[in-house]
């Protein structure tokens, strides 16, 4: 079976220290340790950890020793960033939430995965997002929550 390939935002990696996330992203980063996920990383979130606590940073360094892809800013992710802004889905402030799903789109991510409710993990911006992946020619791109991609916690049969 096909590792599947998962992009995470950076609020994933934070997550790792907050009380109401820590046990998901925990478990997704567990998850990548055991080789379950390959983790798909970006310039963004190497961006956005520059001054980010010591540990947040750790956590983003071992990620990248997990088979981790490291995607680079090239310009079909921009024009769909760009496409994303010109719709209205996101404002100017949150350009960087469309990035993340832009290279995720292009890098053909199986799912992208973040706690970052407001911008990327809604309903309404998902269908939004994927409208103009496909009339660009991409996929559609799954967005979900730590909480239901990890295996942590799950049952087993």
């Amino acid at each position: 079976m096909k590792t599947q390939r998962i992009y995470i935002d950076t609020s994933v990696i934070g997550g790792c220290f907050d009380a109401e996330f820590a046990e998901w992203s925990n478990g997704l980063l567990g998850d990548f340790r055991n080789g379950l996920f390959q983790p798909l990383l970006s310039e963004v979130i190497a961006a956005e950890i520059a001054d980010a606590p010591e540990s947040v940073q750790a956590v983003y360094a071992e990620l990248a020793t997990y088979n981790a892809e490291i995607l680079t800013i090239g310009e079909s992710a921009l024009e769909l960033a760009d496409e994303y802004q010109a719709r209205g889905i996101l404002t100017p402030n949150f350009y960087d939430d469309g990035l993340h799903i832009a290279l995720a789109t292009v890098a053909e991510a199986d799912l992208l995965v973040s706690w970052n409710f407001k911008h990327i993990v809604r309903f309404d911006k998902i269908r939004l997002f994927n409208s103009v992946n496909v009339e660009h020619g991409y996929k559609t791109l799954q967005i979900f929550s730590p909480r239901e991609v990890t295996t942590h916690g799950s049952e087993k049969d």
